[in-house]
């Protein structure tokens, strides 16, 4: 496991056992805008605003994966201007963010089906991971256009139109066929806004995770916020099965 965090930190101070990769279930954006008399979309924009400070703080903890659900296969039931006002929203965040990330030494994945997404969404992101591809620090990973299912659907087809043989197929080599392929199993899985439901989000991956859910919206889930969720696996015993 990874135990870089600065030393001037809380998350430091709190927690003897840290994460190597925490997924979050960004939830309540539009939850949090109507509690405020805001339009949906204005909740989006501040949950965007979020994602910014979540990557840099979890940065300087030093944690190593971090993934974040976006925008689900399941989302594309959503109304149509919402849903064009949220992926302008993350396209321009991508587009005004990559470079510096890219200066902090951040690798960006994307986790899903890119070819539904709209066609400057698809560039941003492609330009992203390209610029990105070589670098070793963080590697946060994007899931747009994402779901579980999925995922593990087409990972079936690939290996069908591929000819592996039945006998060859063991879990290491299926993980190879998922669009995490390189990445370890997610430790912990974050979902904001008081759901208490996994809603398709990595469920080959985060088979063994710890859960951690809170009432707190996803604009409102600060580094106090994380400091807390990390505090809370700290104390977990991980046994996977074991006695």
């Amino acid at each position: 496991m990874s135990s870089r965090v600065p030393a001037g930190s809380s998350a430091n101070k709190k927690t003897p056992r840290f994460p190597t990769h925490i997924a979050i279930i960004m939830d309540g954006n539009g939850r949090w805008a109507q509690k405020r008399g805001l339009p949906r979309l204005e909740g989006h924009g501040a949950g965007v605003e979020n994602l910014r400070s979540v990557i840099e703080y979890f940065d300087r903890l030093g944690l190593k994966y971090l993934t974040l659900y976006g925008f689900s296969t399941e989302n594309w039931k959503r109304p149509k201007e919402e849903i064009d006002g949220l992926l302008n929203l993350l396209q321009e965040a991508i587009d005004e963010e990559t470079l510096k990330l890219h200066k902090n030494g951040i690798k960006i994945r994307h986790l899903g089906r890119l070819e539904k997404l709209p066609a400057g969404f698809q560039r941003a992101i492609t330009r992203a991971v390209e610029l990105t591809r070589d670098n070793k620090g963080m590697t946060v990973s994007f899931a747009f256009n994402y779901g579980g299912r999925a995922e593990i659907l087409d990972a079936v087809r690939k290996i069908i139109v591929e000819g592996v043989p039945p006998q060859k197929i063991d879990e290491q080599l299926f993980d190879s066929y998922l669009y995490t392929a390189g990445l370890p199993y997610v430790d912990l899985v974050i979902r904001t806004a008081g759901e208490l439901r996994i809603s398709n989000f990595l469920i080959w991956q985060a088979a063994y995770s710890e859960y951690y859910f809170t009432e707190v919206f996803w604009p409102d889930f600060d580094s106090k916020e994380i400091d807390k969720a990390l505090l809370a696996y700290s104390r977990r015993q991980r046994r996977f099965g074991a006695l």
